[in-house]
C-alpha cells in the first residue's frame, strides 16, 4: 500500500493505493486562509499538520489491514509558499502562500539583475518564494535573521513526517533559487536574496527517498516504523505524474482554482520572456513547461458569490453545447496575472454590460473569459516550440461541458476526460512513492488514465472564437492603464 497526500490551498486530500493501482481509501480535510492586507495570502502551516493527522487518523480506523501494509508515501504541495523556520524547527511566521503579491517590488528588482532569468529559466514572478524573503529582509528584518531554514509547503510537511529537511526538484524550481537546467541550488541566486545553501532543504528527485516517518505517527497511525517518504512534488507535476503526463505531447489543461496548460518536455528548453513556467518534473532528465492564470474556477467563485447562485446553479442556466462567443467580455484577473503578462496589479471586469444582460450571460463571459486566458497560455506554450496535440481535462471545472468545449475551441484541441477515478495530484504523489519503494519504473507505474469520451473543437466556429479571444486580448493594455 502507498499513500498520496495533496496539500492545497483550501484543504489537504490523502489516497491510500494498492500496489496495483486501485484506490483502496481518500479523505479530505479542509482549512482556512488568512488575507490580512489586501493583495496578502497567509496559512499557518500548523493547519496542515492538523488536517493530515485527522485524514489519516480515519484511515487508519476505516482501513487498518491496509494501513499497516503501507510501504511508501509521497506528498504534493500548493508550490512557491515561504514556510520560514528557526534553529529549533519552529515555525516564525505564518506562510506567505502563492497567490500573494505583496512582494511585486522585490519581484521585478530581482528580475532585473543580470542572469537570474538565465539561471532559473524563469520570470521572477510576485509570487515565487524568492521575492517573500527579500520582502522579509526589508520589513521583518528580524525575523529573516532568525530564519534558519526556508522550506516550500511539501517540504514542510515532509519534515513534519520525517524531522528530515529535503525538496524534491519540481517544488525547488518554483522558488526562482534553482539553477533549473543544472537542477541544483544556485549559490548566485541565494546570494542575491542574502541567503545561504545552508538555509535550503537536501534536494532529491521526487521518487527518491528522502526520509523514514517518524516512529510516533508511525504509532499513531497504525503503520510500520519503515515506512519511507519520497521527495514528491509540487502540485503540477504530481498532477502531471497522475495523468502520466511526462514527455513531449503528453499534457493537461487543469480547472481549478488556478488555471493550467501544462505539456511534459523531453529537454530544457526555458522561455522566460513568455512569462511561460518551465520547471524540472518529479522525474529525473524530465522538465515540463507551464501557462499558469490565477483564477479560473475562483473567477465563477466570485460570480457565485455576487449572485447568490452556487456554481454549479450557474453552469445549469448554460446548455451543452456552444454556440459562438457573446458579446460581454470578462477579464478573469481577479488577483493579477502570470502568463503571459506577469502583472499582480491588473485586475478584472466585465465589458459591454447592456440592459439586457442577465445572469446567464455573465456566467458565459466568465467561462469564456477564462478560456481565453488559457488560450493565451497555449500560444505562448506553442512559442517554446511545445506540441499540444491533445490535453487531458482535470479539475472541477470540467463538470461543465459547456466549458469544456469552449475551451477545446478556443485552443483548437481535443480535451481527453479520463474515466471516473482519482487521477489528481494525491494520485501523483503516491506514484512516485511506488516508484521510489521499487513498486516499478516510471513508465511502468505512470502510465496515462483510460479516456472516457473526447471533446472536439466546434470546427465551424473556431474562427468565430478566434476573433473574440483576438477581441479580449486588446482588451489587456487599456485594463492595465487603469487598474
Amino acid at each position: 500500500m502507498y499513500i498520496g497526500l495533496d496539500l492545497g490551498t483550501s484543504g489537504l486530500r490523502a489516497v491510500l493505493v494498492a500496489d496495483d493501482g486501485r484506490l483502496i481509501a481518500s479523505g479530505a480535510e479542509s482549512y482556512a486562509t488568512q488575507q490580512p492586507h489586501p493583495g496578502w495570502s497567509e496559512q499557518d502551516p500548523g493547519l496542515w499538520t492538523s488536517a493530515v493527522d485527522a485524514v489519516l487518523s480515519q484511515m487508519a480506523a476505516q482501513h487498518p489491514s491496509a494501513m499497516a501494509q503501507v510501504r511508501g508515501m509521497g506528498v504534493s504541495g500548493h508550490m512557491h509558499g515561504a514556510v520560514c523556520l528557526d534553529t529549533r524547527g519552529a515555525i516564525l511566521r505564518p506562510c506567505i502562500l502563492w497567490n500573494d503579491s505583496r512582494a511585486g517590488v522585490e519581484a521585478a528588482e530581482l528580475d532585473a539583475r543580470q542572469g537570474v532569468r538565465e539561471t532559473s529559466g524563469n520570470i521572477v514572478f510576485p509570487g515565487f518564494t524568492a521575492p517573500k524573503l527579500m520582502w522579509m529582509a526589508r520589513h521583518e528584518p528580524q525575523l529573516f535573521e532568525a530564519c534558519a531554514k526556508v522550506l516550500l509547503p511539501a517540504g514542510y510537511m515532509n519534515f513534519h513526517l520525517t524531522g528530515e529537511y529535503f525538496a524534491d526538484m519540481s517544488d525547488a524550481a518554483g522558488t526562482a533559487w534553482l539553477d533549473t537546467g543544472g537542477r541544483d541550488w544556485s549559490e548566485t541566486l541565494l546570494d542575491a536574496c542574502g541567503l545561504t545553501r545552508a538555509q535550503m532543504p537536501r534536494l532529491i528527485e521526487g521518487c527518491e527517498v528522502g526520509g523514514t516517518l517518524r516512529p510516533d505517527l508511525a504509532a499513531r497511525w497504525g503503520m510500520s516504523d519503515q515506512v519511507a517518504v519520497v521527495g514528491g512534488a509540487g502540485d503540477n507535476a504530481a498532477s502531471a505524474c497522475g495523468v502520466g503526463a511526462l514527455g513531449e505531447g503528453t499534457g493537461f489543461v487543469s480547472l481549478g482554482t488556478s488555471g493550467v496548460v501544462l505539456t511534459g518536455r523531453d529537454s530544457y528548453a526555458p522561455a522566460p520572456a513568455s512569462a511561460v513556467h518551465s520547471f524540472c518534473h518529479a522525474v529525473p532528465d524530465r522538465w515540463y513547461q507551464m501557462g499558469v492564470i490565477l483564477s479560473a474556477t475562483d473567477s465563477l467563485n466570485w460570480l457565485s458569490r455576487v449572485t447568490g447562485a452556487a456554481p454549479a446553479t450557474l453552469a445549469k442556466d448554460l446548455p451543452d453545447q456552444i454556440n459562438g462567443p457573446g458579446r460581454l467580455r470578462f477579464m478573469p484577473y481577479l488577483s493579477g496575472e502570470r502568463t503571459p503578462h506577469n502583472d499582480p496589479q491588473v485586475r478584472g471586469g466585465f465589458l459591454n454590460i447592456e440592459q439586457g444582460t442577465d445572469r446567464a450571460a455573465m456566467t458565459q463571459a466568465v467561462m469564456e473569459g477564462v478560456a481565453f486566458a488559457l488560450g493565451d497560455c497555449a500560444q505562448a506554450l506553442r512559442g517554446t516550440g511545445a506540441q499540444l496535440n491533445s490535453l487531458l481535462a482535470i479539475g472541477g471545472g470540467t463538470a461543465s461541458r459547456y466549458w469544456l468545449q469552449t475551451i477545446a475551441t478556443v485552443l483548437d484541441v481535443t480535451l481527453e476526460l479520463p474515466e471516473a477515478g482519482d487521477f489528481g495530484a494525491a494520485l501523483g504523489a503516491a506514484r512516485l512513492a511506488m516508484v521510489g519503494t521499487g513498486a516499478g519504473s516510471v513508465e511502468d507505474i505512470m502510465q496515462p488514465p483510460k479516456v472516457a469520451e473526447r471533446i472536439a473543437p466546434r470546427s465551424d466556429l473556431v474562427a468565430a472564437y478566434r476573433e473574440a479571444h483576438a477581441a479580449f486580448a486588446a482588451c489587456y493594455p487599456m485594463l492595465r492603464e487603469v487598474s
